[in-house]
């Protein structure tokens, strides 16, 4: 796996102390293992049913066999992995150095060669701007990280060819800004307007990934968190940041659950949003 890394990191970090990047990305790769298995066990299911693990998002993608794709904020490499399972030269871009390493051990337990920039997606070195991308994407708990939108969707732009596609599919603006639920069954599930849809603060928030952790994994009362500053923005806002980028829109589709026909039903959940640039662009 080629590697690439930029000594800045990102703008919406902070760290607690001189050994906290160590822990974090400790306690990541940690995570990844117990959700995913090893990258030697996870290797073994992706090889078997790749274009599962890209399910629903590939289907704006078309043929990604010869492709190059760039997948922005791609965490721990499982897509790109099953994208170059299919034929297609994948780059990822994203901060942590514990996600490009069990990614890079993924890439080889699948042996599939994998391109992996750690940087903050908003300050890539400029070679990798160079238009050359015949699909950018991104997905799933990402458009919040960014307090200015536009910034996002031009470096989209500028790591496009002409005639190249960027797909968006991110949690609808409705159920993250208007809309809280509570219930853990389909039966009981009740929802209620709490929130304001039009609000544009910032909120502060901590993430690790405790979760992921088995029962004597590392994260306690000691745990390492990045604190990140989340803006929730209207579906609007981000039509028209990627519009704003010279984007062309071409698609916009607003999800239902897909993982139930019955569970919060009636209530769009997901969105994904394709766009392209024109072939007279560079």
């Amino acid at each position: 796996m080629k590697e690439h890394s930029q000594e800045n990191e990102p703008d919406f970090r902070k760290e607690a102390g001189p050994s906290s990047e160590e822990l974090w990305n400790e306690d990541t790769y940690s995570a990844w293992t117990s959700r995913f298995g090893t990258p030697a066990e996870a290797a073994v299911k992706l090889r078997k049913d790749p274009a599962n693990k890209l399910f629903p998002i590939s289907s704006y993608f078309g043929e990604v066999s010869g492709k190059r794709i760039m997948n922005l904020m791609g965490s721990n490499g499982m897509k790109a992995v099953a994208l170059g399972l299919l034929g297609a030269e994948v780059t990822v871009a994203d901060f942590s150095e514990a996600n490009a390493r069990y990614a890079a051990d993924l890439a080889k337990e699948a042996g599939i060669p994998l391109t992996y920039i750690v940087s903050d997606v908003l300050k890539l070195p400029e070679v990798t701007l160079n238009a050359s991308y015949d699909i950018v994407f991104a997905e799933q708990g990402i458009v919040h990280y960014f307090t200015d939108l536009s910034q996002f969707m031009n470096t989209a732009y500028r790591l496009l060819a002409p005639g190249g596609i960027f797909v968006l599919r991110d949690f609808h603006p409705v159920t993250t800004k208007l809309i809280s639920s509570k219930g853990s069954t389909a039966k009981v599930r009740k929802h209620k307007v709490t929130g304001d849809y039009f609000d544009t603060g910032l909120e502060e928030k901590k993430v690790s990934y405790s979760k992921y952790l088995p029962p004597s994994g590392t994260m306690g009362d000691g745990e390492q968190q990045s604190v990140v500053y989340w803006r929730r923005w209207t579906l609007g806002e981000i039509v028209t940041a990627a519009a704003g980028s010279g984007l062309i829109i071409s698609k916009l589709v607003e999800e239902p659950n897909l993982s139930s026909d019955v569970y919060d039903k009636g209530i769009p959940k997901t969105f994904t949003l394709v766009a392209g640039k024109s072939l007279s662009n560079k």
